[in-house]
């Protein structure tokens, strides 16, 4: 038997099955660990490498900025700043039923929003279980799908007694599909692989799908998740002026002036009207990475993934990533005979099997001796800790999540100090699963980890604090004046607002062409 760099071993039995050993240097009571002492000096380490300085912050903030106004000078920019064609925010007279879809990675859902001015609506939805075959068939069989789903929808909520529709003669419902009602698919994410459609006009491909299904519906807004959150945000809330996404990716988007998008001015739209821009802005520093503090452990997570060298705010930021950061880390101190000594530490070994949700579950721990970081790695690693190293996993963990944060308000500064937002404040609508822990909690499967964490972290601990803690360092007190909140339903009310905002002005003949 060869045992392994960290004292675990295998060997094939006759069977051919391999049985995992692990070699101890002394009893089972007395394993081997690391001091008080030795994972504080550790610490220390770990504090000057994730430490983000408010002088590093604001040079990130600048360098931000040029790429925002570069990506809206000229197309095909790295953070690309992309034009929706969604004029402005809504007046809060907006009304009427105007159906939503929402195709995400593992659900289809369907909405009908009933909007009712003034910041209220009412919203009936339903959601269909996607296949990964659904999600890498054919793509015109895939948007057949949702036009099946659709129809099912409205036959179940929208067919009177009668069975017929609740709908004059010729009218059709405004329907939203999360440029306003046509699009050209730049790439596929969240799993998608659907073949003939990137580079296809995909609001045509499901007109097409509609046609076939007879569904009394007409195309009339194709957006993004995130300009629907900054849409559905404002309508509730007229302060919100931004809107982010930090979940397992991260984006933004804002209302920019028209005169300085100078990429659309062929298009002869006026130069006093403001239009969303999604941002995409976790491609910021990619490829050249000059302006991130990239450590040597996002060098590997950026090396390792399936788009190296792209995406590079985000694999700093993005619950995606945080929790395989963490996992490097401890992997290292593990190859340096700091941890776990003589422990069989194999189930550590495969990337990506350390959770963001970790993170967030360390940092809530309430109790004196980390019980709850004990349970994480004895049930899901089968490994033993001592208090010392919980005690430094824990300050770990907030370490990472704090560079993150902070990392997220350099973003948010870069659009405040763009749009001259920062004397009168304003409120950023934020949503993702940094902000909504649940999302990550889908996959443990220890009832008390759970329970524990659905009291004590309804979201990633903390993390709103550090960007409000971001924006001070970055701004000096005018920075508390911008303030996140708990963002609406982007793919479902936002979608719909956008139907009726881009129904409105079509039909007051406005912008035909957009």
């Amino acid at each position: 038997m060869v045992l392994s760099r960290r004292g675990s071993g295998s060997i094939t039995l006759a069977s051919g099955q391999t049985l995992a050993l692990h070699h101890r240097t002394q009893d089972e009571e007395d394993l081997p660990h690391a001091t008080k002492k030795t994972m504080a000096d550790h610490l220390r380490k770990y504090e000057s490498i994730f430490t983000l300085t408010p002088q590093r912050m604001r040079m990130i903030v600048e360098a931000f900025k040029e790429t925002l106004e570069l990506g809206l000078e000229k197309p095909t920019q790295v953070v690309p700043m992309i034009p929706t064609y969604v004029f402005g925010f809504p007046t809060g007279e907006e009304v009427g039923d105007y159906l939503a879809v929402d195709l995400g990675g593992t659900n289809l859902r369907v909405c009908l929003v009933s909007v009712q001015g003034e910041g209220k609506f009412e919203i009936t939805q339903t959601k269909y279980r996607l296949t990964e075959e659904q999600k890498h068939d054919d793509g015109q069989k895939l948007f057949d799908f949702c036009a099946e789903c659709l129809k099912t929808f409205v036959d179940t909520n929208l067919v009177e007694e009668e069975g017929g529709l609740n709908l004059k003669p010729g009218e059709t419902l405004p329907l939203g599909f999360t440029k306003i009602d046509h699009g050209v698919l730049i790439r596929w994410t969240k799993g998608f692989g659907a073949a003939n459609t990137e580079g296809q006009d995909v609001a045509e491909m499901f007109r097409k799908s509609l046609a076939k299904y007879e569904l009394p519906v007409t195309m009339t807004a194709l957006i993004n998740d995130t300009t629907g959150t900054l849409i559905a945000s404002h309508y509730v809330n007229p302060k919100t002026k931004i809107a982010c996404i930090f979940g397992t990716g991260c984006n933004a988007a804002y209302m920019e002036h028209v005169k300085d998008i100078p990429k659309i001015k062929n298009l002869a739209i006026d130069d006093s009207a403001d239009m969303a821009i999604n941002c995409e802005w976790g491609a910021f520093d990619s490829f050249e990475h000059e302006h991130l503090p990239r450590t040597k452990y996002d060098v590997i997570v950026d090396e390792s993934s399936n788009k190296p060298g792209e995406q590079a705010f985000e694999k700093l930021i993005s619950g995606r990533y945080l929790g395989e950061i963490m996992r490097l880390v401890i992997c290292e101190l593990i190859d340096e005979g700091v941890l776990f000594l003589g422990q069989n530490t194999y189930k550590l070994e495969s990337p990506y099997v350390f959770e963001t949700a970790f993170l967030s579950l360390m940092e809530s721990d309430p109790t004196d001796e980390l019980l709850m970081i004990i349970g994480i790695f004895s049930h899901f690693f089968a490994v033993e800790t001592t208090l010392a190293e919980r005690q430094f996993f824990r300050a770990l963990a907030m370490l990472i999540g704090r560079r993150a944060a902070r990392l997220s308000a350099c973003g948010i500064a870069a659009i405040v100090s763009k749009m001259g937002y920062l004397d009168e404040g304003c409120l950023v609508g934020t949503d993702g699963s940094l902000y909504n822990v649940r999302s990550f909690l889908k996959g443990l499967c220890n009832v008390w980890l759970l329970t524990m964490s659905i009291i004590l972290a309804q979201k990633y601990p903390g993390f709103a604090d550090r960007i409000h803690e971001g924006l001070v360092d970055i701004f000096g007190e005018k920075g508390r004046g911008i303030m996140t909140c708990h963002a609406e339903d982007g793919s479902g009310v936002g979608s719909a607002i956008i139907a009726a905002m881009t129904k409105a002005r079509k039909e007051s003949g406005l912008y035909l062409d957009v």
